[in-house]
């Protein structure tokens, strides 16, 4: 706590939590929650309620923040992918008939590609050059269009390769979100974040969907029993 003369309700050296999560441009969670960790110190009134030095607070700024945090070093790991993509998945659907049936090295292949794209995507949207980007970008168009080349080589319908990718594109956006609460990102940083995001997921689903248009010709999709998914999944085994 500060050791400072005791600030007043309309003392403009203290602010009050909304205050100071207008001024961070961060959600008044991430307020409390750094004050509670200790990287905030705010003077606690008699009755309970929290003032945060504005000086302590510019502090906080930077100087210059000419691109936002890292999503990579922030937190969205290949770990909390895998664990973001288990919550996703229903507990009411089973595992595909034709997951199951796959040898486990088919089946690691499909997974690899999860991993692979994931990992191309987190670098695209993180890149600070604009070629740096179109190159993660057009890795990352590559591998989606390979999925959806081997989804159709498998005898799966279009529909199954779209679901599976769209149960890829579900907790991806989640835990980017996640991340970007966690780090502070201000609300113009978000709002980039997620428009970027969303116009690559939609550029890698086109190129799921041609991926398995071009192979769809030399084989008949495979009618599989029930609910199929071709998910990209993230997964480790």
């Amino acid at each position: 706590m500060p050791r400072c003369s005791r600030p007043t309700r309309d003392d403009p050296h203290w602010l009050g939590l909304g205050e100071a999560s207008r001024l961070l441009g961060v959600s008044t969670a991430t307020i409390r929650r750094w004050a509670d960790s200790g990287r905030l110190k705010p003077f606690t009134t008699p009755g309970g309620h929290r003032r945060f030095s504005r000086a302590s607070l510019e502090r906080l700024l930077p100087a210059d923040r000419s691109r936002r945090p890292d999503l990579a070093t922030g937190g969205l790991t290949q770990t909390r992918l895998t664990r973001a993509y288990k919550r996703d998945v229903p507990a009411r659907i089973e595992q595909p008939a034709w997951l199951a049936s796959l040898a486990g090295v088919d089946r690691s292949a499909f997974r690899d590609l999860g991993r692979r794209l994931a990992w191309a995507l987190v670098a695209h949207l993180d890149a600070d050059e604009p070629d740096a980007r179109a190159a993660r970008l057009a890795e990352a168009t590559a591998l989606a269009a390979d999925y959806g080349r081997r989804g159709a080589e498998l005898g799966l319908a279009m529909s199954d390769v779209v679901e599976g990718f769209l149960a890829f594109r579900r907790p991806f956006l989640g835990e980017m979100g996640s991340v970007a609460r966690r780090r502070g990102f201000d609300g113009d940083e978000v709002r980039t974040l997620h428009e970027d995001a969303d116009r690559a997921l939609d550029r890698l689903l086109v190129a799921t969907m041609s991926g398995h248009s071009l192979r769809v010709g030399a084989r008949r999709p495979r009618q599989v029993r029930g609910t199929t998914q071709a998910r990209l999944d993230p997964a480790v085994d």
